[in-house]
């Protein structure tokens, strides 16, 4: 399903890695290159038409982000990464808490969208409380959350999709129990982005964020907010820079021809059929759970009704970096550790080690799961 529009697949591997980064879609790759190659490159604000050029790539690109995300164009941020803008809102979010207040994190989320609001709380006087997924299944039911809610909660954060082990916590649930007391919500759609379409304004949440390199473009980090949530918390900045929103969120000078790769990369999601997308993610995660299930000696985590197509796992005898080792020896790419879902990693015992990962999305095919299968195979029989 669009394998051809991926260069960065012609290599012959089987790229498993996408949650940790996904291949460059051919439109983002050519828009960088024609922005670096046009003569437009320089820094906004100048009274000639190459800062205007620079000022154009910025608007289109937050109305292309938005279009994708269901929010609106004047509530998009842009930022080195998604942690650096999860720091940013998380800190200026945690100036305007007392002591005894509250902010619900939860067991399955990426170290971003828990360290951070633990610092806010600490400097605070703030409590953070964890929400923890169900022990058969690892879902995160809205249940899990109000069990920690209180008249004090003021925030909650909450991953759109586990990096670890794919499950999908029942945000719409999340959120109606969090509005019930008051709290604010804060998404990590980071890996559920390239999988699931999301809308902020449709969810109800106070703000989103995500990073485009993990859906198909180049590595920024994307904060779609409420555009009265960015005025009204007060960020980080410097004196001269612009106090209007969002762009009092954004430090220093964008790089312009990442924008042009992101306008690009978001134009492609949004024309995807997500019912298409689901479909043949669905089939490659079934296939590779179900031979990875048969295969002695292998342990899987997580089996939650709702996921994304990425599988956590280990092999009887071997640490996860061998068996990524030996899956990269086979042209394989997975990765091993616990790629940041720290809080997860600790509540299922597996730390230092921690465990493989593989992940699927729509450019995979069938043929990246059978090679999987195959290479576990061969190294559990060792």
């Amino acid at each position: 399903m669009n394998r051809d529009r991926f260069p960065g697949l012609a290599d012959g591997w089987a790229r498993l890695d996408g949650p940790g980064g996904t291949q460059m879609v051919d439109v983002a790759i050519d828009a960088m290159t024609d922005w670096m190659r046009s003569g437009r490159t320089a820094n906004e604000g100048g009274a000639f038409p190459h800062a205007e050029a620079s000022v154009e790539i910025v608007e289109s690109a937050r109305a292309a982000v938005a279009e994708m995300l269901g929010a609106e164009a004047h509530g998009v941020a842009f930022g080195p990464s998604m942690t650096s803008l999860t720091m940013a809102v998380s800190a200026a979010a945690g100036r305007t808490l007392r002591p005894g207040d509250e902010i619900v994190c939860t067991r399955l989320d990426h170290d971003a969208n828990v360290r951070p609001w633990l610092i806010a709380a600490e400097r605070a006087g703030a409590r953070v409380r964890f929400a923890e997924p169900e022990p058969e299944r690892l879902e995160l039911p809205a249940s899990a959350v109000e069990a920690v809610l209180s008249d004090r909660t003021r925030w909650v954060a909450v991953t759109a999709a586990s990096n670890a082990i794919g499950t999908v916590p029942d945000l719409p649930g999340i959120v109606a129990a969090a509005r019930r007391v008051g709290a604010r919500v804060y998404v990590d759609a980071v890996h559920a982005s390239p999988h699931r379409p999301h809308g902020v304004a449709e969810l109800g949440v106070d703000a989103l964020a995500c990073s485009a390199y993990k859906w198909f473009g180049p590595h920024i980090g994307v904060l779609a907010a409420r555009p009265e949530l960015l005025a009204e918390l007060t960020p980080d900045k410097l004196r001269p820079s612009s106090d209007g929103v969002p762009e009092r969120w954004e430090l220093g000078t964008l790089p312009f021809e990442s924008l042009a790769g992101v306008r690009a990369a978001a134009e492609y999601v949004t024309s995807l059929s997500w019912d298409e997308v689901r479909a043949h993610e669905d089939s490659l995660l079934e296939a590779a759970r179900a031979g990875l299930a048969a295969i002695d000696g292998v342990t899987l985590y997580g089996d939650a009704r709702d996921r994304t197509p990425t599988l956590m796992f280990n092999v009887e005898g071997m640490t996860a970096r061998e068996v990524a080792s030996g899956l990269a020896e086979r042209e394989t790419a997975v990765w091993d550790g616990n790629y940041y879902a720290w809080e997860l990693e600790r509540h299922l015992g597996l730390a230092p080690d921690g465990a493989v990962r593989a992940g699927f999305v729509h450019y995979n095919d069938a043929s990246d799961a059978e090679r999987l299968l195959e290479a576990v195979a061969g190294l559990a029989q060792r």
